[in-house]
């Protein structure tokens, strides 16, 4: 509520000089044969150049140029007040003075060239980019080592002999050879070929207990 009260008796002031400022404005271009709605568009145009360059200076980053936003605001302020003043009975309204026609012709023409210049003369600011940041405090962890599983040898392929072979091999009859490979009680296993059963030959030699080639 304080702060409102204060704010109050300058609330006024700033709507009685802009209603003031408005109408001279508008009085000053309806002079200079600007009439019906182009008189009211007038002031409106002054003002929002004002506004416009005011909210440039204000919003201006550290290291921005406000040159230009404060010519154009004190451009417009100056048409402002000297509207006030040329209204007071210092020139002839009922025959305005070439000049002040030729100003008030050429104002629209710069109050958009001023305008146009505040908007689009600011530059986007640039955000850096900032790399991403590693969590702090998780542990990092080790990378996994591979695990090279070695190769299993292949078992060497039988030795496959007919039951005569192995008979010789064994110095047994080929009967007994056929008898430990067939029957419920084999001894030696059997493998069906497209040549006949054979045996294998280190069975043979283990079932008879012989010692390898070589041994």
């Amino acid at each position: 509520m304080r702060a409102l009260r204060r704010l109050d008796p300058l609330l006024i002031q700033a709507v009685i000089a802009a209603a003031i400022s408005f109408a001279h404005i508008h009085d000053i271009a309806e002079a200079a044969g600007q009439g019906g709605w182009k008189a009211w568009a007038y002031p409106v145009s002054v003002d929002v150049l004002l506004v416009m360059a005011w909210k440039r200076v204000r919003e201006a980053e550290d290291g921005e140029s406000v040159a230009a936003p404060r010519f154009w605001f004190v451009l417009s302020l100056a048409a402002s007040l000297s509207a006030n003043v040329v209204t007071a009975g210092i020139v002839d309204l009922d025959n305005p003075p070439t000049m002040l026609r030729v100003l008030v012709a050429a104002w629209p023409v710069l109050a958009f060239f001023g305008g146009s210049l505040l908007v689009h003369s600011r530059k986007t600011p640039t955000v850096p980019d900032e790399a991403p940041q590693e969590p702090v405090g998780e542990p990092v962890e080790a990378p996994e080592e591979e695990v090279v599983t070695e190769p299993v040898p292949t078992p060497p392929a039988p030795v496959l002999m007919t039951y005569a072979e192995a008979a010789d091999v064994a110095k047994v009859a080929a009967e007994t050879i056929r008898g430990a490979a067939n029957g419920p009680k084999a001894r030696l296993t059997k493998y069906r070929t497209n040549d006949g059963p054979r045996v294998d030959l280190d069975e043979v030699r283990k079932v008879y207990n012989l010692r390898p080639v070589g041994a």
